[in-house]
This record gives C-alpha cells, structure tokens and sequence, in this order.
C-alpha cells in the first residue's frame, strides 16, 4: 500500500512486538477486505505511510509491512496517514464494545473526549487506576497511551472540521481541542503531510451557509439506517427530539438536542448520500462514483470544541462502529434466523447520547405502553428541562423554537421531580432515589464501565430489578451480549419468528448466538416496529404503540 508524492521512512521505526495475527492480517490487506477498516491500519516501511486495509495501492511484501492497532501508535512509530485511502476516516473498531478489560474501557471514554476534558488523571480516575498504571496498560494493549490517543483523535476532528465547514482554519485549530496554533498546524502536517489549508482545499462540496456543520459518519455495511431512524422516531419526545418524514411518510431524519460540556448542541441525521454528494467531510466516500455507508449529520453547536464528542455519541446512538457481518453471520448460521436476517441485514442496536436520559427514561416507561411513557417523558421536559438558545434549532417551520428544551439533569430531577412525576408512588420513589443518588455521584452510570460494574451499580438501587439495569446497560454500555429475554415484547416477537415463547426456553435458546444477543433482541422487536411504522405511514399521525 503505498500512495503518490513518496515519503521518507521514519528515523527509527519502533520494533513491535512480534505480531502472531501479522499473517492473518496480511491476508485481509491484501484481499482488501472492508469489513476490517478501522480495526488495524497498515504502515508500510518503504513510504512511512499507514493505510486502512482496504486501501486500492498496491499490497508490498508481507516482510515490508507493520500492523498498528490504532493510527495513534502509527503515528508514534512516525508513520503519516495515506492520502489516498484516508484511514482517519474509517469507522471505529467494534472491539471497544466487545471488550470489558480496562483499555477498552478507557478508549471508550477517550473518544468521547475525557482527556480533552479532565486530562490523563481525570480518565485514570474514572477507570479506577493510576496515571502510570493506565499509560502502561494502554501502551501495552493499543500501541499508544492516553495522550497519544487523544492527540490522534484532535487530528481527525481536525480534518472533519477543515473539510466540512466554513470555519477559519484559527478557529479550527481551538474547536478539534488544539491549545495553539503551532501545535495544530504541526500535528496536521505530520499526520497528514499537508497544511491544514491544503487540506482544507481539498473540501469537494462547499457549507451552505446557514452556520451549521456538515459531518459524514462512515458504518461498514451492510446497514439498516432505516431500522433505527424508525426506533428513535417512535420513541421521540416532542421538544427534546424532531422526526421528519418522507412524502411516503416514512421516517426520514431525525434530530434532537443534547447536553455537552460546553453548552447545548444539536445534530440532525440523515441516511448517507449514495455518492457522496451531500458532504465535503471526505471519509469512506470521498472520491467520486464511491459508494457510502453512514449518516450524514447537519450539526449546531454551543462550542465548537463539543464536535468530538458529539460525533462519539451519535456514533454510539446509532451503532456505527459495529461489525454486521460477524453478527449477521452468526444469527445467519441459525437456520430459525437465517431468513431474518435475509430480510434485514445490518441491524444495529440503539445507543445513548446521555446515559442518565435512558435510565431517566427506562424508569419512566416501564409497565406502560411506548405512547404513554412519551407522555410522562415529554410532562417531565416541559416542565423540568432547560430551554436552549434561540436559533439552534433551524427548521422546519413547524418546530415552535419556544419549546425546544433539554432533557432535565439528574440533581433538577432530583429536587423538583415529585412536582412533575405521576404513577405508582413506589415507581416514583425509585425514580427519586435514582436522581439522587446520580446527582450526589453515589451510583455511576456511563459508557467507560464494565457490564459488571454497570449492572450492580443499578441492581444496589432499591426498586431496580433486572430488566431495568440490562436494557440500560444495553443502551449505555452498548454491550452486544445481552438478551432481554423477560420482556414481554421480545417474547412476543419471538413467537412470531418460530422461536420458543417462555422466558425460560428463549432464554437458554439465545445462548446459541452469543456475543450477539443484544442484535437477536432487536430481530425480536422488529415485526413490532414494522407495525407501528405502517401505521405511522398510514396515518401521519400518531407513530402508535412500541416496545420500549
């Protein structure tokens, strides 16, 4: 793999260890294998350059490359990214989601920015090690530590921002988490081997104008964009959410505000243009006629340092990272699933922008229908949440900007709740507790957890059983091994699939396809869904009843 305009080879390559997956990978970069993008980059000892292992060039001797686990641990050995292939612009490994070991657990919590945020000691002391403890850990796990990580993942904001929007290249530099100039403008180049005004030349489709951000989020296909378009539209709360519709009365994008650290935010998205035409953020459809798989995001932001993690989160609400093909092809290898998983390929699992909203939310929705759990939820925010900034929210005509709030934080639930909160007064109570204890930093809930420590942390809460901590644990930890077997929906779904009906029995049936149960969930509320979306097309009205 190799790319035009050759660069020197590094000073002093670093010597990996030696690689007992170097002849595996090797394969899969010369068969040029897409499904592995973002898994592992290939640096090539002759040019100094690394690839993705799809890149077109030419594949050099097995003897004359390194595979590199992460581009941060490339860039460290003092190779530059491809120009032709882009590897920054790859989906994320699935591995992060699969893996429960503390590198895992911390590079989930860098890509969402913690090290920009609270630096090395505040992401230490989230995963529960020490600073030297974890830099060891990650050095020896990925290649590259804490700093090295986020300094890789400032470069690749850096680029989605010079290719995608209007900004000065000054402010471009300080929104990616830059702290001056000189250092954006030498991390660029050594990335990149281009100016950040090169790269911004190299923009195909100019911003509209109207001052929002223009973001591609590349999926490995296949994907069902559609599938979860309609499960976040049929759970969308009025204020917090906007759904818009096709002519067909088909979900066609969805939109929402969100909390970030630096203010509000909002994103609306978009399945993929097909070429490409639709943005000028480069990634896996960059080059004209190339196919796209993703979301294409129309962002606003209160700071323009949030985009990271923004993008992190929608990544993770949409299942952008996952590998459909190992879990299709497992559900696929049961004959029971395998013309479900013909029907729909490429399922992915609704994730979280906000993990205390889905505990808020799970709480609220249980032992109720989908439609009256929005009403609580909806109650809940307008009263309770906080109004955003006039302007955020552009369009459509319809969207009263007057009530486009934030879903309430735990410590303003935790003091005005009971004002707003109907229902059985021991429901309440949990929900009370809950606030409570989220908002004194008593009981944790984010992504950089375990599945363990997650679900005990929950289940410790007094009127928390386990359906609750699972499904949350499903959203927020997007774990792809958990099957909610107890829910009624799913059993419901099962039935309808010729799976077995009792909790029991579906539950030691769903062994069978693990690590993936969390997607043979979904296949079980999918003829739910497609139900309630016929009668949202049918009508344009109300999107009816779903399981939660």
């Amino acid at each position: 793999m190799t790319t035009t305009g050759a660069a020197a080879p590094p000073d002093a390559l670093s010597d990996p260890l030696p690689d007992p997956l170097h002849d595996e990978r090797y394969r899969i970069a010369a068969s040029r294998d897409a499904r592995f993008d973002g898994q592992f980059v290939t640096a090539v000892h002759s040019t100094g350059i690394y690839c993705r292992p799809s890149c077109p060039a030419r594949t050099p001797r097995s003897t004359g490359v390194t595979f590199y686990r992460t581009s941060a641990a490339a860039h460290l050995a003092g190779f530059r990214a491809c120009r032709r292939c882009l590897p920054e612009a790859t989906p994320g490994s699935p591995e992060w989601d699969l893996r429960e070991d503390v590198a895992a657990r911390a590079m989930r919590l860098v890509l969402d920015g913690v090290v920009e945020r609270e630096g090395v000691p505040g992401l230490a002391g989230r995963v529960g090690y020490s600073e030297r403890q974890l830099n060891r850990i990650m050095t020896d796990e990925l290649g590259a530590g804490p700093k090295a990580l986020s300094r890789a993942h400032r470069a690749q904001t850096a680029r989605t921002l010079l290719t995608s929007s209007d900004l000065p290249i000054a402010d471009v530099a300080f929104a990616a988490g830059f702290t001056s100039i000189r250092q954006f403008n030498d991390t660029v180049r050594e990335v990149f081997a281009l100016t950040p005004s090169e790269l911004r030349a190299r923009r195909r489709v100019a911003p509209g104008g109207d001052g929002a951000l223009r973001v591609h989020l590349p999926a490995r296909p296949p994907f069902d964009v559609q599938g979860l378009l309609e499960w976040h539209a049929l759970h969308a709360l009025a204020g917090t959410e906007q759904v818009g519709f096709d002519a067909a009365g088909r979900v066609a994008s969805y939109g929402r505000v969100l909390d970030l650290p630096g203010g509000p935010g909002w994103f609306r998205a978009t399945a993929a243009d097909a070429d490409g035409a639709g943005s000028g953020t480069g990634g896996s459809g960059a080059r004209a006629g190339r196919v796209r798989t993703g979301l294409d995001l129309l962002v606003r932001l209160t700071d323009l340092s949030d985009l990271p993690t923004l993008v992190a989160r929608v990544r993770s609400l949409f299942d952008l990272d996952a590998d459909p093909v190992a879990v299709d092809a497992a559900l696929a290898a049961v004959p029971e699933l395998a013309p479900v998983v013909a029907r729909v390929p490429g399922m992915r699992l609704p994730g979280a922008v906000d993990p205390h909203e889905v505990v808020f939310r799970t709480l609220i929705g249980q032992q109720v229908s989908v439609a009256a759990a929005r009403t609580a939820q909806t109650r809940l925010v307008a009263a309770l949440g906080l109004p955003v900034a006039a302007g955020l929210v552009p369009g459509p005509p319809d969207v009263d900007e007057a009530l486009v709030r934030l879903f309430p934080r735990a410590a303003v639930i935790a003091e005005r709740g009971r004002e707003v909160l109907r229902g059985p007064a021991a429901r309440v109570d949990t929900i009370m507790r809950v606030a409570a204890a989220l908002a004194d930093g008593s009981l944790v809930v984010h992504s950089g957890q375990s599945l363990d420590e997650l679900r005990s942390g929950l289940l410790a809460v007094k009127g928390i059983g386990p359906w609750t901590a699972d499904y949350t644990a499903l959203r927020v930890r997007h774990h792809p091994d958990l099957f909610l077997h107890s829910d009624l929906a799913v059993r419901n779904g099962a039935q309808e699939l010729g799976l077995p009906g009792s909790a029991r029995e579906l539950s030691l049936w769903s062994e069978r396809v693990a690590p993936w149960r969390s997607y043979l969930t979904m296949h079980c509320w999918r003829p739910i869904i497609d139900r309630a979306m016929d009668r949202t097309a049918a009508t344009s009205t109300n999107p009816g009843k779903e399981p939660r």
